[in-house]
């Protein structure tokens, strides 16, 4: 007797859903900063927006070609750990410059392969004048899985290993 496959669709896992375009995550209008604004400018608008990074334009819109991504790990790392004032500090002298982008007709499996590469938490999607048109982060990618796979995630017990009976109990 054959074995049956489970259907496709949700919670099942095969390749079609990394086939799937980006478009199907949950995608976040980036926030854009010029190179000549300041650090604290951009950490005070990534507080309030709840973001991980901002994207720099040498206009601070999504007019101009992406420049750098300035992110939360840049703070850490570049000015609090060398002691430096985000006041006066302008976003060119610390983002990360010419990020790797994504355009935006790549796949789910490409925004995967390249934050899993490239370490990133977050991947800037520009059109194809390079210009910013979204940012894509690890929540996002969370976010789409889950909705995916909801049953499989949200009904797990309180903590690893519990001893959830199988056993139907009552009356």
């Amino acid at each position: 007797m054959a074995k049956q496959r489970p259907a496709r669709g949700k919670g099942v896992f095969d390749a079609s859903i990394l086939k799937q375009p980006m478009s199907v995550l949950p995608q976040r209008s980036p926030l854009c900063f010029s190179r000549e604004q300041f650090v604290s400018e951009a950490m005070h608008a990534m507080q309030k927006e709840h973001r991980g990074c901002v994207l720099v334009t040498d206009d601070g819109g999504m007019e101009s070609p992406l420049a750098g991504i300035f992110t939360e790990r840049d703070v850490l790392y570049r000015i609090i750990d060398r002691g430096r004032n985000p006041a006066t500090l302008p976003l060119q002298e610390v983002m990360t410059r010419s990020p790797d982008a994504l355009l935006s007709n790549a796949t789910v499996a490409f925004v995967l392969n390249r934050m899993a590469v490239g370490g990133f938490r977050h991947v800037p999607v520009v059109d194809e004048n390079d210009h910013p048109v979204a940012i894509i982060s690890v929540r996002d990618v969370v976010e789409f899985l889950v909705d995916h796979f909801p049953r499989e995630i949200m009904n797990l017990p309180p903590q690893v290993g519990a001893n959830i009976t199988t056993s139907r109990e009552g009356a």
